[in-house]
């Protein structure tokens, strides 16, 4: 099985994790830090605004089954993007809207993704896309969070009707 991995930032990582998890092809979906300038941070490192990381999630995906393209769709539609350093209630840096990608094939397609989006927005998008650096997976704590308390995501939104119109389920 092929596999491409890409690291999302959309505010707290607890929601962007549970909704990848949620599309079909996506082989695993870690919640973690990066795009900051401190090694093997904490969450509370994390929060002090002093290692400028995001929370984020690094997604691996089977290409053959959900293609990059897809999955910035789900990206723009899950959360709202013009936000800065914010996402819903949740203030801060950390909780930053950006890409962080892989490959230079990568970077094309998430500018070129960003701009065909910018469309469907009155404000400009704040994602920041740049290469990815190092990622640092969270604590085990933080790991599927909203699964193991029985929860939904309170900022971010499974984008059903984008799923579909991408036929990644059936209508």
């Amino acid at each position: 099985m092929a596999q491409d991995v890409v690291i999302f930032g959309a505010g707290c990582f607890w929601g962007v994790e549970w909704v990848f998890r949620q599309v079909p092809g996506v082989i695993e979906a870690v919640s973690g830090y990066s795009g900051g300038i401190v090694a093997d941070p904490t969450y509370d490192m994390v929060c002090s605004h002093t290692t400028g990381h995001a929370e984020v999630v690094e997604v691996t995906f089977d290409p053959e089954q959900v293609t990059f393209e897809q999955l910035l769709e789900v990206f723009w539609a899950m959360h709202d993007p013009t936000q800065m350093n914010r996402q819903g209630p949740d203030v801060g840096d950390q909780y930053r809207s950006a890409i962080f990608t892989r490959s230079s094939e990568q970077q094309e397609a998430a500018e070129a993704s960003k701009k065909r989006a910018q469309e469907r927005f009155s404000r400009p998008i704040a994602t920041e896309i740049r290469p990815a650096g190092p990622f640092y997976p969270a604590e085990d704590f933080h790991q599927r969070w909203y699964e193991r308390k029985g929860h939904e995501p309170y900022c971010h939104v499974l984008p059903v009707g984008v799923l579909k119109e991408l036929g990644l389920v059936r209508a």
